[in-house]
């Protein structure tokens, strides 16, 4: 008995430890994260913000996702999530941007996903809410304030910005990664090299196609050569 105390004791000894190393029990694993977490600037998206429901008793309502301010998007489209109605939000820019050579003095502010009844994320479940946007701005990153109404009215701001230590704050929003598009990536490069090994890959085929047939002509005539040969022999030598 004296043996199994002891190793009911360290075991859990041990969990409390993982627990306060590892942070298995903190709220902050259950936060507002949008997927994927990285894009291209200046290209287009879909992306998914992922809501969990860290209650125990109470359901999702309603999600509120702002887009940041330093960084407008041209086009914003949300998808339909059965059970849930989006509403999208405009703002006039302090001064236009340009966008494919037009003039955008719009941009989108917010997007609101509220549920009926039976659609609410119920506790220990998550919803997806998908977007497709662009054309990206060319900024490092982009935080998206969020809020996360409850069905008893708590509202839970997740807004904090990510900190310059690298340390999650307490509510962390969902932040997307922008990455400058490489040089030898760029479009127009790249289609011209298309292009050019397309050529290239043409005149190499039709090179060989020339050769294949002049090879092709060049046994038919020894083929020929030979019966006309064979033929001449074998004919008898007209008397005179």
């Amino acid at each position: 008995m004296i043996r199994l105390r002891r190793t009911a004791t360290a075991t859990l000894a041990l969990g409390a430890v993982v627990v306060a190393v590892f942070g298995f029990a903190g709220p902050a694993s259950a936060h507002i994260t949008v997927d994927p977490k990285e894009a291209t600037q200046g290209g287009y998206g879909r992306f998914a913000f992922r809501v969990p429901n860290e209650s125990d008793t109470e359901s999702t309502t309603k999600v509120e996702i702002f887009l940041p301010e330093n960084a407008p998007l041209g086009s914003v489209s949300t998808m339909l999530v059965p059970g849930w109605t989006a509403v999208v939000e405009k703002r006039t820019l302090d001064e236009p941007v340009e966008v494919h050579g037009s003039q955008l003095s719009e941009a989108v502010s917010k997007v609101t996903w509220t549920a009926e009844p039976e659609a609410a994320i119920a506790p220990g479940t998550f919803q997806e809410f998908p977007v497709s946007v662009g054309p990206l701005p060319t900024v490092d990153t982009m935080v998206f304030k969020s809020l996360q109404t409850y069905s008893d009215g708590t509202i839970v701001r997740w807004i904090d910005e990510p900190t310059a230590d690298g340390v999650e704050p307490e509510q962390p929003a969902p932040v997307l990664e922008l990455v400058a598009v490489a040089a030898s990536a760029d479009p127009t490069t790249e289609g011209e090299a298309r292009v050019a090994d397309d050529e290239q890959e043409a005149g190499g085929g039709l090179a060989i196609g020339l050769g294949v047939a002049g090879l092709v002509a060049g046994l038919g005539g020894l083929v020929l050569g030979g019966l006309a040969f064979t033929r001449s022999r074998r004919e008898p030598t007209p008397k005179v």
